[in-house]
């Protein structure tokens, strides 16, 4: 079933789980330096979401194949040459020059606001600033694009030719998808393609967009604990991820922080 909304209430719940979303990571970045776990940034994150705000960590004890072990924690945070899906530990301690992605996902009022930003630990170098700020701009690209009318292929097509025109490959499997009162739902929306191609996109449809850009070559594998996505040839990814609403004239962007200018 492809996630669309039909009703100005079910908008309303859609656009109020993105924001909560989005004011996660807008408060999370204070507490992003140097000698922090990505533990600590799991319970304050997951204090925020449930004492402050009254929602449900959708990560929390998820699982979306037969056989995987559910998520342990209530966000995701991808440490340098992890893709996605990195679960925070107490052992995990962020270092000067790491680059992070915080991925969170809320159930508000039965809706899903799923967003993830990249933030800097400490000092920033060359590859890790260009690499950080190019995938940005892979996602604005994705979203320019999104319109009732357009094509699935029309979002991949505009990412991947932004990555691989500033040298960096897109990780192929894994993808954004549809979303509303179910966390992964139709479509899948790959980050890379050919204009004219895939779905046509209706008003109403709600779905995330987040391409996963690496600094090397873009084959990924899975580490045994059926979870953490790295790079194999263990070189950096970066990830941005924003939650999409289909209109008539473009798109409107569900999970926008008070520091963008989009949507």
């Amino acid at each position: 079933m492809t996630s669309r909304l039909t009703n100005e209430d079910d908008i309303a719940r859609m656009r109020n789980a993105g924001r909560l979303a989005a004011s996660v990571l807008e408060r999370i970045g204070a507490s992003v330096q140097p000698g922090v776990s990505t533990g600590e940034l799991n319970d304050i994150c997951h204090r925020m979401i449930v004492d402050e705000l009254g929602c449900i960590p959708a990560p929390l004890n998820y699982t979306n194949a037969p056989g995987q072990p559910a998520f342990p924690k209530s966000i995701c945070t991808s440490v340098n040459h992890v893709v996605c899906h990195g679960i925070p530990s107490e052992r995990k301690i962020l270092k000067n020059g790491d680059i992070l992605n915080i991925d969170v996902t809320v159930i508000a009022d039965g809706f899903h606001g799923d967003t993830s930003k990249m933030f800097f630990v400490g000092e920033r170098s060359v590859l890790a600033e260009r690499l950080v700020r190019v995938t940005q701009e892979c996602l604005y690209r994705g979203i320019e694009v999104v319109r009732a009318g357009a094509r699935l292929g029309d979002i991949g097509h505009a990412i991947q030719s932004h990555a691989e025109a500033n040298h960096f490959s897109v990780v192929r499997e894994f993808c954004g998808h549809g979303i509303g009162r179910v966390f992964h739902d139709e479509p899948q929306v790959v980050h890379y393609g050919r204009p004219g191609t895939g779905i046509r996109l209706e008003e109403g449809m709600t779905f995330t967009i987040e391409p996963m850009i690496n600094a090397g070559k873009r084959h990924v594998k899975i580490l045994p604990d059926h979870w953490t996505v790295v790079t194999k040839d263990h070189k950096l990814s970066a990830q941005w991820e924003h939650t999409i609403l289909v209109t008539g004239s473009g798109a409107e962007v569900l999970t926008r922080r008070g520091d963008e200018q989009i949507g």
